[in-house]
Protein backbone atom coordinates (compact mmCIF):
# COMPACT_ATOMS: atom_id res chain seq x y z
CA UNK A 1 0.00 0.00 0.00
CA UNK A 2 1.15 3.26 -0.86
CA UNK A 3 2.91 5.49 2.00
CA UNK A 4 1.99 8.37 4.62
CA UNK A 5 4.63 11.38 3.85
CA UNK A 6 5.50 12.82 6.60
CA UNK A 7 7.95 15.11 5.44
CA UNK A 8 5.83 17.51 3.91
CA UNK A 9 7.74 20.40 6.51
CA UNK A 10 11.38 19.57 6.25
CA UNK A 11 12.68 19.94 2.84
CA UNK A 12 12.93 23.39 2.36
CA UNK A 13 12.71 23.70 -1.77
CA UNK A 14 13.57 26.29 -3.67
CA UNK A 15 10.46 27.27 -6.16
CA UNK A 16 8.38 28.80 -2.48
CA UNK A 17 5.56 30.67 -3.35
CA UNK A 18 7.26 33.99 -1.42
CA UNK A 19 10.29 33.84 -3.78
CA UNK A 20 10.79 36.10 -6.51
CA UNK A 21 10.76 34.55 -9.91
CA UNK A 22 14.24 35.88 -10.96
CA UNK A 23 15.86 34.34 -8.03
CA UNK A 24 14.37 31.25 -8.83
CA UNK A 25 15.27 31.42 -12.56
CA UNK A 26 18.77 32.91 -11.57
CA UNK A 27 19.57 29.24 -9.67
CA UNK A 28 18.05 27.07 -11.69
CA UNK A 29 19.98 29.05 -14.99
CA UNK A 30 23.07 28.43 -12.34
CA UNK A 31 22.34 24.51 -11.75
CA UNK A 32 21.97 24.23 -15.63
CA UNK A 33 25.05 25.70 -16.48
CA UNK A 34 26.81 23.50 -13.46
CA UNK A 35 25.19 20.58 -15.49
CA UNK A 36 26.57 21.40 -18.66
CA UNK A 37 29.71 21.64 -17.02
CA UNK A 38 29.85 18.50 -15.80
CA UNK A 39 29.16 16.64 -19.14
CA UNK A 40 28.23 17.01 -22.54
CA UNK A 41 26.31 19.96 -23.20
CA UNK A 42 23.36 18.01 -24.52
CA UNK A 43 20.55 16.37 -22.31
CA UNK A 44 19.79 13.72 -24.45
CA UNK A 45 23.64 12.51 -22.97
CA UNK A 46 24.25 14.12 -19.75
CA UNK A 47 21.24 12.79 -16.98
CA UNK A 48 22.77 15.80 -14.45
CA UNK A 49 21.71 18.34 -17.13
CA UNK A 50 18.07 16.71 -18.19
CA UNK A 51 17.47 16.52 -14.45
CA UNK A 52 18.39 20.59 -14.44
CA UNK A 53 16.78 21.18 -17.86
CA UNK A 54 13.55 19.69 -15.99
CA UNK A 55 13.38 21.33 -12.58
CA UNK A 56 13.77 24.77 -14.32
CA UNK A 57 10.62 23.79 -16.20
CA UNK A 58 8.85 22.01 -13.62
CA UNK A 59 9.48 26.84 -11.90
CA UNK A 60 7.71 27.66 -15.19
CA UNK A 61 10.97 29.00 -16.77
CA UNK A 62 10.97 30.12 -19.91
CA UNK A 63 12.39 27.96 -22.90
CA UNK A 64 14.52 30.59 -24.05
CA UNK A 65 16.61 31.02 -20.74
CA UNK A 66 17.23 27.36 -20.20
CA UNK A 67 18.73 27.57 -24.33
CA UNK A 68 20.57 30.38 -23.55
CA UNK A 69 22.38 28.86 -20.49
CA UNK A 70 23.29 25.89 -22.11
CA UNK A 71 24.80 27.91 -24.91
CA UNK A 72 27.05 29.87 -22.76
CA UNK A 73 28.74 26.96 -22.04
CA UNK A 74 28.25 24.98 -24.91
CA UNK A 75 29.80 27.88 -26.58
CA UNK A 76 32.64 28.84 -23.95
CA UNK A 77 31.71 32.15 -23.17
CA UNK A 78 33.54 33.24 -20.19
CA UNK A 79 31.36 32.70 -17.28
CA UNK A 80 31.71 32.47 -13.50
CA UNK A 81 32.75 28.77 -13.03
CA UNK A 82 30.32 27.33 -10.24
CA UNK A 83 30.89 24.32 -8.35
CA UNK A 84 29.12 22.37 -5.68
CA UNK A 85 29.66 22.65 -2.65
CA UNK A 86 27.75 21.21 0.53
CA UNK A 87 27.49 22.45 3.82
CA UNK A 88 27.10 20.21 7.44
CA UNK A 89 25.94 21.76 10.74
CA UNK A 90 23.59 22.52 13.45
CA UNK A 91 20.49 24.60 14.16
CA UNK A 92 18.31 25.38 17.55
CA UNK A 93 17.35 22.52 19.64
CA UNK A 94 20.21 19.72 17.78
CA UNK A 95 18.80 20.01 14.78
CA UNK A 96 20.67 18.47 11.54
CA UNK A 97 21.14 21.15 8.21
CA UNK A 98 22.39 20.12 5.06
CA UNK A 99 23.15 23.11 2.95
CA UNK A 100 23.53 22.75 -0.70
CA UNK A 101 25.30 25.27 -2.57
CA UNK A 102 26.43 26.26 -6.02
CA UNK A 103 29.70 29.15 -5.51
CA UNK A 104 32.15 30.57 -7.59
CA UNK A 105 34.09 31.52 -4.04
CA UNK A 106 34.08 28.91 -2.11
CA UNK A 107 35.95 31.19 0.80
CA UNK A 108 33.17 33.70 0.37
CA UNK A 109 30.09 31.48 0.32
CA UNK A 110 31.45 29.33 3.83
CA UNK A 111 32.04 32.49 5.52
CA UNK A 112 28.06 33.66 5.21
CA UNK A 113 27.25 29.83 5.64
CA UNK A 114 28.97 29.67 8.75
CA UNK A 115 27.82 33.34 10.16
CA UNK A 116 23.88 32.32 9.57
CA UNK A 117 24.45 29.38 11.72
CA UNK A 118 26.22 31.08 14.37
CA UNK A 119 24.04 34.29 14.55
CA UNK A 120 20.74 31.78 14.53
CA UNK A 121 21.56 29.98 17.70
CA UNK A 122 23.73 27.11 15.68
CA UNK A 123 27.28 25.99 14.38
CA UNK A 124 28.76 24.51 11.19
CA UNK A 125 30.66 21.21 11.39
CA UNK A 126 32.30 19.13 9.14
CA UNK A 127 31.87 17.35 5.96
CA UNK A 128 29.99 14.26 7.31
CA UNK A 129 29.23 15.23 10.66
CA UNK A 130 25.28 15.45 10.37
CA UNK A 131 24.76 13.44 6.37
CA UNK A 132 24.42 10.43 8.28
CA UNK A 133 20.84 11.41 9.33
CA UNK A 134 20.27 11.22 6.43
CA UNK A 135 19.18 9.01 3.41
CA UNK A 136 20.25 10.52 -0.15
CA UNK A 137 16.86 9.83 -2.63
CA UNK A 138 15.53 10.13 -5.73
CA UNK A 139 12.14 12.53 -5.76
CA UNK A 140 9.45 13.48 -8.07
CA UNK A 141 6.22 14.80 -6.76
CA UNK A 142 3.03 14.61 -9.10
CA UNK A 143 -0.09 15.97 -7.76
CA UNK A 144 -3.05 14.07 -6.18
CA UNK A 145 -5.24 14.74 -9.57
CA UNK A 146 -3.31 12.57 -12.00
CA UNK A 147 -3.75 9.23 -10.19
CA UNK A 148 -5.26 7.44 -6.71
CA UNK A 149 -2.42 6.64 -4.45
CA UNK A 150 -2.61 2.49 -5.26
CA UNK A 151 -2.04 3.59 -8.90
CA UNK A 152 0.84 6.02 -8.20
CA UNK A 153 2.53 3.44 -5.92
CA UNK A 154 1.87 0.67 -8.68
CA UNK A 155 3.60 2.52 -11.65
CA UNK A 156 6.01 4.05 -9.17
CA UNK A 157 7.17 0.68 -7.69
CA UNK A 158 7.27 -1.11 -11.59
CA UNK A 159 9.14 1.92 -12.73
CA UNK A 160 11.74 0.77 -10.15
CA UNK A 161 10.93 3.09 -7.59
CA UNK A 162 10.95 2.70 -3.32
CA UNK A 163 7.99 3.97 -2.03
CA UNK A 164 5.24 6.84 -2.80
CA UNK A 165 4.83 8.80 -0.08
CA UNK A 166 0.82 10.34 -0.58
CA UNK A 167 -1.13 13.24 0.56
CA UNK A 168 -4.47 14.72 -0.38
CA UNK A 169 -2.03 16.86 -1.94
CA UNK A 170 0.83 14.98 -3.70
CA UNK A 171 2.48 11.57 -4.26
CA UNK A 172 5.97 12.06 -3.69
CA UNK A 173 8.00 8.83 -5.20
CA UNK A 174 10.91 8.10 -3.51
CA UNK A 175 13.95 6.01 -5.65
CA UNK A 176 17.48 4.76 -5.02
CA UNK A 177 19.85 7.75 -6.73
CA UNK A 178 20.95 5.34 -9.13
CA UNK A 179 17.34 4.37 -10.41
CA UNK A 180 16.54 8.12 -10.48
CA UNK A 181 16.84 8.47 -14.47
CA UNK A 182 15.21 5.37 -15.05
CA UNK A 183 12.26 5.96 -12.80
CA UNK A 184 11.76 9.46 -14.15
CA UNK A 185 11.69 8.52 -17.53
CA UNK A 186 9.06 6.02 -16.98
CA UNK A 187 6.96 8.31 -14.99
CA UNK A 188 7.09 10.90 -17.11
CA UNK A 189 6.20 8.43 -20.08
CA UNK A 190 2.75 7.30 -17.94
CA UNK A 191 2.01 10.57 -16.25
CA UNK A 192 3.73 13.75 -17.82
CA UNK A 193 6.01 16.25 -16.38
CA UNK A 194 6.59 16.23 -12.67
CA UNK A 195 5.90 19.07 -10.55
CA UNK A 196 9.21 19.22 -8.53
CA UNK A 197 12.08 16.38 -9.20
CA UNK A 198 15.70 16.06 -7.88
CA UNK A 199 17.87 14.29 -6.21
CA UNK A 200 17.17 14.70 -1.84
CA UNK A 201 18.45 14.49 1.50
CA UNK A 202 15.88 12.58 3.25
CA UNK A 203 15.97 12.44 7.39
CA UNK A 204 15.69 9.16 9.10
CA UNK A 205 14.66 10.49 11.97
CA UNK A 206 13.12 13.64 13.05
CA UNK A 207 12.93 16.11 15.91
CA UNK A 208 9.86 18.11 17.10
CA UNK A 209 9.98 21.61 17.69
CA UNK A 210 8.20 24.04 19.65
CA UNK A 211 7.40 27.11 19.09
CA UNK A 212 10.21 29.21 20.00
CA UNK A 213 12.41 26.72 18.77
CA UNK A 214 10.57 26.38 15.24
CA UNK A 215 10.38 30.21 15.09
CA UNK A 216 14.39 30.32 15.22
CA UNK A 217 14.98 27.50 13.22
CA UNK A 218 12.73 28.66 10.01
CA UNK A 219 14.67 32.15 10.74
CA UNK A 220 17.38 30.08 9.95
CA UNK A 221 16.26 28.84 6.92
CA UNK A 222 15.11 31.78 5.35
CA UNK A 223 18.48 33.41 5.99
CA UNK A 224 20.43 30.68 4.24
CA UNK A 225 17.71 30.51 1.58
CA UNK A 226 17.91 33.74 0.65
CA UNK A 227 22.18 33.46 0.26
CA UNK A 228 22.01 33.87 -3.59
CA UNK A 229 24.41 30.70 -3.35
CA UNK A 230 22.86 28.59 -1.71
CA UNK A 231 20.45 25.67 -4.11
CA UNK A 232 18.74 23.93 -1.07
CA UNK A 233 18.26 23.57 2.57
CA UNK A 234 17.92 20.32 4.24
CA UNK A 235 16.60 19.65 8.01
CA UNK A 236 15.56 16.96 10.13
CA UNK A 237 13.18 18.81 11.74
CA UNK A 238 9.11 18.53 12.20
CA UNK A 239 6.66 21.42 13.61
CA UNK A 240 3.26 20.91 14.49
CA UNK A 241 0.56 22.28 12.31
CA UNK A 242 -0.73 24.81 14.82
CA UNK A 243 2.34 26.01 15.08
CA UNK A 244 3.54 26.11 11.64
CA UNK A 245 0.49 28.40 10.94
CA UNK A 246 0.68 30.62 13.74
CA UNK A 247 4.53 31.92 12.73
CA UNK A 248 3.44 32.32 9.09
CA UNK A 249 -0.01 33.94 9.91
CA UNK A 250 -0.07 37.34 8.00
Amino acid sequence: MAGHSQFKNIMHRKGAQDKKRAKIFARHTREIMVAARSGLPDPEQNSTLRNAIMAARAANMPKDNIDRAIKRVAGGEDVANYEDVRYEGYGPAGVAVIVDASTDNRNRTASEVRTAFSKLGGNLGETGSVSFMFDRVGSLTYPASVADADAMFEAAVEAGADNVESTDDDHEIICDPSDFADVRDALIEKFGPPTELGLQWKPQNTISLNEDQASTMLKLIDTLDDNDDVQNVSANFEIDDEIMAKLTAG
